[in-house]
């Protein structure tokens, strides 16, 4: 239980004190729920309450030592879910290429005089474009203003 809690505090990267203030608990008893101690329902339900958790949530006691293995299998999980977030873009520039040389052969064939097809390639292309900004150039500075806002925010 302290474990889970701790691993809670710390994914959110809350202190202790910020737990403490949005539970309304003292921070000596969120330490002390931390290095093992017994806490009654009721300092539970505060602490439930403060991460949007139920009561049993916070009991998970199967693995004792849990909390490097959940370190890792988050690490892990991340790492696919960033892999899959990348091969859907490269998927999506695949598609955006076939469909806009289709879209040019059809806007040639036709109205070789009106050059149409542009629009929707530079429009979806920017879109892409963009969205691999994201992905590849501000994703880790993206994260990092995130969590410094939070952290603001947490703080006043």
């Amino acid at each position: 239980m302290s474990n889970n809690i701790k691993a809670l505090r710390l994914s959110r990267a809350w202190s202790q004190e910020q737990l403490a203030e949005l539970s309304s608990l003292s921070v000596r008893t969120i330490q002390r729920i931390e290095n093992g101690g017994q806490a009654s329902l009721e300092t539970m339900s505060a602490i439930a309450a403060a991460f949007d958790l139920n009561v049993t949530d916070l009991y998970d006691d199967n693995e004792p030592d849990g909390e490097p293995e959940d370190a890792l299998d988050t690490r892990i999980l991340e790492a696919k879910r960033r892999v899959a977030r990348e091969y859907r873009y490269y998927r999506s520039v695949l598609v955006w290429a076939i469909v806009c040389a289709g879209l040019a052969v059809i806007n040639l064939l036709t109205s070789s005089h009106q050059y149409w097809f542009l629009w929707p390639t530079l429009i979806w292309g920017a879109l892409l474009v963009t969205s691999g900004l994201r992905l590849f150039l501000l994703k880790g500075w993206l994260e990092k203003r995130q969590q410094q806002r939070l952290q603001q925010l947490l703080r006043k």
